[in-house]
């Protein structure tokens, strides 16, 4: 698997995956709301861990610096 994801994406995602556990850890979050974006979470947080985003390859896209 390549690796499309550079630093920033991968900061950026886990940091809104932690918002979102703590919004549900203090109550804020709350039923289907809650489920969705957990369920987005959890995908940041796998991808981040991987450096791929599954969505970014069939538009060939990517956010790592290119080293020449």
């Amino acid at each position: 698997m390549t690796t499309n994801m550079g630093s920033l994406d991968r900061i950026l995602r886990t940091l809104a995956a932690l918002v979102v556990g703590i919004l549900y850890l203090t109550g804020t979050l709350g039923g289907t709301t809650a489920i969705i974006l957990g369920a987005v979470a959890l995908a940041f947080v796998l991808t981040s861990s991987v450096g791929t985003c599954p969505l970014y390859t069939p538009f060939g896209l990517s956010t790592r610096r290119t080293t020449d």
